[in-house]
């Protein structure tokens, strides 16, 4: 279909973007070159200022992948916990979580990247490949490949993501029960209005990640010598 521009000549209309969803393309190829068991992963909470880092590993059985399967982020709730079931009842699942105090310690990415690598050695079977999201590979104890947008694109890492996200939330609403006031149940300890105005009202808590900016703010720790690590504070 097309239309008239103002200079008289045809224009096309824009297409639609390709809707891209995650696939077992990967995972089959591993399959037919004799390379089983497969494993995807992924993590959730990396960017919150409270509640652990999440990750999950998740080997699919060949005949009997969910469907559905997509990033968690593009599901709603009610959905992810759907498929949440079905991973966890189809398939050979694990998960690990770093907690604040490892990610204050060494960072968010080394804390991401070692709870993966825990989940992986988690699973009940060794596999012999990792699908890991994003930039980075993991040391997994087998060959691992990282996949960039890898959630969007490889169903066994899409899996994953579910299960770290569904795992995640449920955590931080028990925190939100044990802790009243923070909203914790509802922005999952994400940089929000709320949980902002909770800090300055209530103060940090143990969940909190301290050497996150807005709390080490909260706790008066950015008025330190700058060299010092804030690290070095935290009671072992």
């Amino acid at each position: 279909m097309s239309r008239n521009g103002a200079n008289g000549r045809s224009e096309r209309l824009p297409l639609d973007e390709e809707i891209v969803r995650p696939t077992f393309r990967r995972e089959r190829a591993a399959l037919k070159r004799g390379v089983w068991p497969v494993a995807g992963c992924d993590e959730a909470g990396r960017g919150p200022l409270a509640g652990p880092v999440v990750a999950a590993a998740v080997i699919l059985d060949p005949d009997d992948v969910p469907r559905g399967l997509d990033d968690s982020k593009k599901l709603t709730p009610e959905r992810r916990e759907v498929l949440y079931a079905r991973i966890c009842a189809r398939a050979q699942v694990a998960v690990a979580m770093a907690p604040p105090s490892r990610i204050d310690r060494d960072n968010i990415l080394r804390a991401s990247l070692w709870a993966l690598a825990r989940a992986v050695r988690a699973l009940p079977v060794k596999p012999r490949l990792v699908f890991v999201d994003g930039r980075d590979r993991i040391d997994a104890g087998c060959d691992c490949e990282a996949v960039i947008s890898g959630d969007a694109l490889v169903a066994s890492i899409a899996a994953a993501s579910i299960v770290a996200k569904v795992t995640r939330d449920r955590l931080m609403a028990c925190l939100g029960a044990a802790h009243p006031g923070y909203g914790f149940e509802r922005h999952m300890g994400y940089s929000v209005p709320e949980h902002f105005v909770a800090l300055g009202r209530l103060g940090p808590t143990i969940h909190h990640r301290r050497s996150f900016s807005p709390v080490a703010g909260a706790l008066g720790l950015l008025d330190r010598d700058p060299d010092e690590p804030i690290v070095g504070i935290l009671p072992l």
